[in-house]
C-alpha cells in the first residue's frame, strides 16, 4: 500500500479546489510564427487576452497542439480558437502543460494568466485527438 495516497496529482481533486498559483506572462508574436507558453505547473484555469490591432483578418489564434508538428492538421481542422479584437479574451477551465498562440497575418500582442496547481508537468499527458490536433 502507497505511504501516502493523498497527494497532488492530476485526478486528486483536492489539488483542483483550492486557490491556485498566479502565472502571468506576454508578448508579441510576429506574423505566421507561433509562440509555445510552458507553464511551470499543470495549470486549473488559463485566461488569454488578446492586445494591439486585431481584425477578422489579423487575429491571435489559441490553441492546445503546435501548428508545425509533422502529423497534425490544427490549421486545416480549426482546432483551435479566434480572437479578434483588442482586449478580446477567453478563460480555459482545463488542465495542460502548455499552450500555443499564433498570428497568421500580423504581429499581434497577448497576454497569458494562468492558475496553477502543485501538480508536476511531468505528470501530465501529451495532449492530443479529436478537437486539439484534429476535428472529426
Amino acid at each position: 500500500m502507497p505511504s501516502n495516497i493523498y497527494t497532488a496529482g492530476l485526478r486528486n481533486v483536492g489539488s483542483y479546489q483550492v486557490a491556485g498559483h498566479p502565472f502571468v506572462t506576454g508578448s508579441t508574436i510576429k506574423a505566421a510564427d507561433q509562440v509555445k507558453v510552458s507553464f511551470p505547473y499543470v495549470t486549473k484555469k488559463v485566461t488569454v487576452i488578446a492586445s494591439g490591432s486585431l481584425s477578422a483578418t489579423n487575429h491571435l489564434r489559441i490553441h492546445f497542439f503546435s501548428t508545425g508538428a509533422a502529423d497534425q492538421t490544427v490549421l486545416t481542422s480549426t482546432a483551435y480558437i479566434v480572437l479578434d479584437s483588442h482586449e478580446d479574451s477567453m478563460e480555459f477551465d482545463v488542465k495542460c502543460k502548455e499552450m500555443y498562440l499564433s498570428a497568421p497575418n500580423a504581429a499581434v500582442g497577448f497576454q497569458v494568466y494562468a492558475s496553477l496547481t502543485n501538480i508536476q508537468t511531468g505528470s501530465m499527458y501529451a495532449l492530443t485527438g479529436t478537437g486539439i490536433s484534429i476535428n472529426p
